[in-house]
């Protein structure tokens, strides 16, 4: 975030550092995007239940805590710095909250119910999600203009 916050005072585009991390980045995600569909693909062929959701929902909690409190404080930082790209950021930081939000609706929803599809449908929702993180990390690597909600304009 430095050196973007540091491209961005400078007025400098994105670096080649940034450009392979971003690609980094959307390889992550379009990893954890096929890894979800083939775990929730096999639980449904093989009607496999998860052993537990208790670890799915403490993650998911300790998440949506520290991430709001992230976008929280990045806000404050991005206003009082007056800085575009901080604030984006905090928006961006709203995507990984959405998919803490998805995790902990799953694995209550199958927790409380005992219904194994709770489980599947919610990873499918974070493949999903994943996905589209990875393709705007793909189109920002390329110059795009993303904003988090998956808006991209090359």
């Amino acid at each position: 975030m430095m050196r973007r916050l540091r491209a961005s005072v400078d007025g400098d585009g994105v670096d080649e550092f940034e450009k392979t991390a971003l690609r980094v980045t959307g390889a992550a995600f379009y990893l954890l995007a096929l890894g979800l569909i083939v775990t929730a693909a096999a639980n449904l062929l093989h009607a496999r239940a998860p052993e537990t959701t208790f670890w799915g929902i403490v993650v998911a909690g300790v998440s949506i805590g520290t991430m709001w409190l992230l976008i929280r404080l990045k806000i404050s930082v991005g206003q009082a710095l007056r800085s575009a790209a901080i604030i984006a950021d905090a928006n961006c930081t709203r995507a990984c909250l959405a998919l803490s939000f998805v995790l902990l609706a799953s694995s209550l929803g199958y927790a409380v119910t005992g219904i194994r599809h709770i489980d599947t449908l919610g990873a499918l929702v974070i493949a999903a999600l994943a996905f589209r993180e990875g393709r705007e990390s793909f189109e920002k690597s390329r110059g795009g203009s993303c904003g988090c909600g998956g808006n991209c304009v090359g």
